[in-house]
């Protein structure tokens, strides 16, 4: 019987696992993932998790739908190496070290927290988001805290900033660019964004460098800035996430900012695939390699994957799509945006929402939408389905886009 061998426990490596059920994939799934617990939804933890201490874990699904599906699951399980030549995982975990062969190996990975050099996770003040631990130690800490700092001005650090100050804190934000999301959204994003976190009461801080930890005895109690400390309860970092590529290059895979798959998901290792945060994958729509941190990427490479490890291979091609929820507004994108593309504003129908749709000539490459879910959800079928809407539609409100 052939065994596939799933490394990872986030979306990916669970969507994985039901696509290859569902299509009665015949031979033997084993997901080993590091984390004592089956997979779970990771937008939670930056939002609901942390704001309820009764809240459960949010489990993608259950212990009983892997059992019945026959899919073994190795949780609480560390790959400390992988034998190409052999074909075989070298695992460690609480009960000791062992072996486990695979006719074919996929890693989802994931991505891991950019760290702060001089404040590894653990150390006392600061915290980071990622898994459902560290959420769990940042939901027991916020209660204590009266001023919380965020560093980072990317979707995680507004999210948890959006979320303390729902709690009630005294939050601020330190971002080193210009604006929020420069890299990811557009200037029109940004600039709502800005104006509602700040009405909300948060204090950001844009084209700030923070130059280290502010330090009593061995906790950390603020950052410095300019020179001066500035007094914190406690930091939060949310300065991004790098791709958990220590596996794949260890093996001699090919990796550059992600392991590196074609437009199948394979890698250059014949029995080995790769998908998820943890890959750097062709993409139609884009001039050069991507690597997506997104839940929507996730779902979809696993499908790809499934559908070739059942024998119908095709290239992954899936329209990005992307969400986030801070406080009250709620982002969805779909697209790419870069700079370079003509904008035009639409109000939403309803309510103070409004979507940007970015054209590439005649073509609708983007849209990014604030609390407008209607309009998103037209431009999105557009998207896919490869069609544009014209300029003038686009920005009339009373023209449902889905004409």
């Amino acid at each position: 019987m052939t065994r596939l061998v799933i490394v990872g426990g986030g979306h990916a490596a669970a969507q994985l696992a039901a696509a290859l059920a569902e299509k009665q994939f015949s031979g033997k799934i084993v997901i080993v993932s590091d984390e004592p617990v089956v997979p779970y939804h990771r937008p939670p933890l930056s939002k609901t998790l942390i704001k309820d201490p009764d809240a459960p874990l949010p489990e993608l699904r259950g212990a009983a739908f892997y059992e019945e599906a026959g899919i073994e699951l190795r949780l609480g399980t560390r790959v400390q190496r992988i034998d190409r030549a052999r074909k075989l995982l070298r695992l460690s975990s609480a009960a000791g070290e062992g072996e486990l062969g695979y006719d074919h190996l996929v890693l989802a990975t994931g991505a891991k927290a950019r760290e702060l050099p001089q404040a590894p996770p653990g150390t006392p003040g600061v915290h980071y988001l990622r898994t459902y631990v560290q959420a769990q130690a940042l939901r027991d800490a916020l209660p204590a805290a009266r001023r919380v700092l965020v560093l980072g001005g990317g979707f995680i650090g507004l999210e948890l900033a959006a979320t303390a100050r729902q709690l009630g804190k005294d939050v601020t934000v330190f971002e080193a660019m210009p604006r929020l999301l420069a890299r990811a959204v557009s200037p029109q994003i940004s600039d709502f964004l800005l104006e509602t976190h700040r009405k909300a009461g948060i204090d950001i801080r844009l084209g700030t460098q923070v130059d280290g930890l502010h330090r009593v005895d061995a906790r950390v109690e603020g950052v410095v800035v300019a020179g001066e400390p500035v007094s914190a309860d406690l930091v939060i970092a949310g300065i991004g996430a790098t791709p958990d590529v220590d596996l794949a290059c260890d093996a001699g895979l090919r990796c550059e900012n992600g392991i590196v798959v074609d437009a199948t998901l394979a890698t250059e290792d014949p029995a080995i695939s790769a998908i998820g945060d943890c890959t750097s994958f062709p993409h139609p729509a884009w001039p050069q390699p991507l690597r997506l941190e997104s839940v929507q990427n996730a779902n979809d490479q696993a499908k790809t994957l499934a559908a070739r490890l059942c024998g119908n291979p095709q290239p992954y091609a899936a329209v990005p799509w992307f969400w986030s929820d801070q406080g009250e507004a709620r982002l969805q994108i779909t697209g790419l945006w870069r700079a370079g593309y003509e904008a035009v504003v639409r109000p939403a129908t309803r309510g103070s929402g409004f979507s940007v749709l970015h054209f590439e000539g005649t073509h609708l490459r983007v849209i990014e939408s604030l609390n407008s879910p209607v309009d998103q959800m037209a431009a999105r079928r557009l998207m896919q389905a490869g069609q544009s809407p014209d300029k003038a539609t686009a920005a009339d409100p009373s023209i449902p886009l889905k004409a």
